[in-house]
């Protein structure tokens, strides 16, 4: 069963939304305590921004890789 392309869209903004959320709230909590390294809301939030940009990129990547090879493999 394929999903509609709706229902695509909020699977990838849940997905990107809470690992934004989590990866945000680890890096301006998490660091200061494991590595002694203390951020402020802005760095925070860029640092995280980076990141989840990084892991769109390689989850699309990944993605297309995936789905190229399912088509090619029933033709």
């Amino acid at each position: 069963m394929r999903q509609s392309r709706m229902e695509s869209l909020v699977e990838k903004l849940c997905d990107v939304g809470s690992g934004m959320v989590l990866a945000y709230l680890l890096t301006l909590y998490a660091l200061p305590v494991l590595f002694g390294f203390q951020t402020d809301y802005t760095s925070s939030f860029l640092i995280t921004l980076f990141y989840t940009s990084i892991s769109v990129v390689r989850g699309y990547l990944w993605r297309r890789l995936f789905n190229g090879r399912g088509e090619a493999s029933y033709v």
